[in-house]
């Protein structure tokens, strides 16, 4: 069969699986008082790891599905970091404990538009609520054009220790179509100033199926990101949901690769990553290099996957400050409000800002262990799964009749019990994902989820 044939087959609509369930199918019935109550069943013991959301960039960029918005005006990014410090402190209030804080992860937008002295005091504040070891994760993301000297200053007294760079293409002509001009020499700075402060790790963010995007361009793309020595590069293709990202609306569709040039796309990059930059692949679309710990853990068979994509996070807790920012704790799921006005009324209030989420149960636990580890290490067994958590694996097996035809089609193998997903099977790992998917109706097969290829 074809890659034309198989993408004809497999193209459909499908979560990304950041999280299971998936968010579509959270709902009012968690709230803030449902929230403090599952921060305070936490034991002491249970190390957390930290998300922070700043919704402000400079500029937008056509492509971005992020909650974001354009504020250039300082004082509401000051007010908004005050709200960040409140409800940092609710959490800590709540939990009645001094937590263990593995991982911080600043995400956006743009986590450096805060004003320096609130960054910088935001994580002088985690520090006294939470222990924060040595060897804690200090993450953060970067758009190369709006980060001044001052702020790179910061980002070295902060203690960061991974910086995760937007690069998306350097094509000129993709770039304009997208509304992110980022020149090549400008990312090249970036990186190499963050090495001169000391950053260990660094990130790199591309994106296939953009606007006037080509397998040459892309090619000469992934090659420049060789030259900037990253330890990680996310490969994402690219989510055309005008539906739900309104500024979307202002790309050109008839720019828009189809379904077999994205695919043919996603390979050139990978085989330039994987032949000339001996990155290895981790899950669905990330590379690392070998040394690099998410490597380590795919091949220990400890990669997780959450929202902000493959990690080693292996917290059982994850708090989300911010607007839109999501928690996963061991009770469920639950989300902040999704705008900051909505956000700022509610910390203001002096109330956690959650609006909705999930409560699992232990079916969703189930199914979160095995789509996870189909997501991560592109195999499962199905019967260890079940037996770990103490289940009959009946539902998951009924769930596994729908492997034959992906087996007829060379993209996994399975032994009645063993899912193992082949190497042609890689990009279409999340429609077998899907298949352990009890919330996934075929309805779903429209306007919630982006393409799968």
């Amino acid at each position: 069969m074809t890659n034309a044939d198989l993408i004809a087959r497999y193209d459909g609509r499908v979560p990304r699986y950041t999280s299971y369930p998936t968010a579509p199918h959270f709902s009012e019935a968690v709230s803030g008082a449902t929230y403090l109550r599952w921060l305070g069943e936490l034991s002491p013991a249970t190390p957390l790891s930290l998300y922070l959301h700043v919704p402000f960039c400079e500029r937008l960029c056509l492509y971005c599905g992020c909650t974001t918005s354009v504020v250039r005006l300082e004082a509401p990014r000051r007010a908004y970091a005050e709200l960040l410090k409140s409800e940092l402190r609710m959490v800590a209030a709540a939990l009645g404990h001094r937590a263990r804080v593995t991982q911080i992860h600043w995400g956006g937008g743009t986590p450096t538009s805060l004003p320096v002295d609130s960054l910088m005091q935001i994580m002088a504040l985690i520090r006294d609520l939470f222990t924060v070891p040595d060897d804690a994760e200090v993450a953060i993301e970067i758009d190369p054009t709006a980060l001044a000297t001052q702020q790179l200053v910061a980002l070295g007294e902060i203690g960061l220790n991974r910086a995760s760079i937007g690069v998306q293409d350097f094509d000129p002509a993709v770039q304009r179509a997208i509304g992110r001009v980022q020149p090549f020499d400008i990312t090249q700075a970036c990186a190499l100033a963050l090495r001169e402060i000391d950053v260990p790790s660094l990130n790199l963010d591309l994106i296939y199926g953009l606007p006037r995007q080509t397998i040459d361009g892309v090619i000469r793309t992934a090659r420049q990101a060789l030259e900037l020595g990253a330890d990680r590069i996310a490969v994402f293709g690219y989510a055309h949901v005008p539906w739900m990202k309104r500024h979307q609306r202002l790309i050109n569709e008839a720019d828009l690769p189809d379904a077999n040039a994205r695919f043919a796309q996603r390979a050139a990059i990978a085989k330039v990553l994987e032949s000339e930059g001996n990155y290895l692949p981790v899950g669905l679309d990330h590379y690392a290099r070998p040394d690099d710990s998410l490597a380590r853990a795919m091949t220990s068979g400890q990669l997780h996957r959450g929202f902000q994509g493959y990690t080693t996070d292996a917290a059982p807790a994850l708090i989300g400050i911010g607007a839109s920012s999501i928690g996963c704790l061991p009770q469920g799921y639950a989300q902040n409000a999704p705008t900051a006005v909505a956000y700022a009324a509610a910390i203001e209030a002096g109330r956690p800002a959650i609006v909705r989420g999930i409560e699992l149960s232990a079916e969703d636990r189930l199914r979160a262990e095995v789509i996870e580890r189909i997501m991560c290490d592109l195999h499962a067994d199905l019967g260890a799964v079940a037996a770990a958590h103490g289940a009959d694996p009946a539902p998951l097996l009924a769930a596994a009749n729908g492997l034959k035809r992906f087996e007829n089609d060379a993209l996994v193998q399975f032994d009645g019990t063993r899912i193992d997903v082949t190497e042609a099977g890689r990009p279409f790992v999340r429609n077998v994902a899907a298949l352990f998917d009890a919330y996934l109706a075929p309805a779903e097969a429209g306007p919630r989820h982006a393409g799968a290829i």
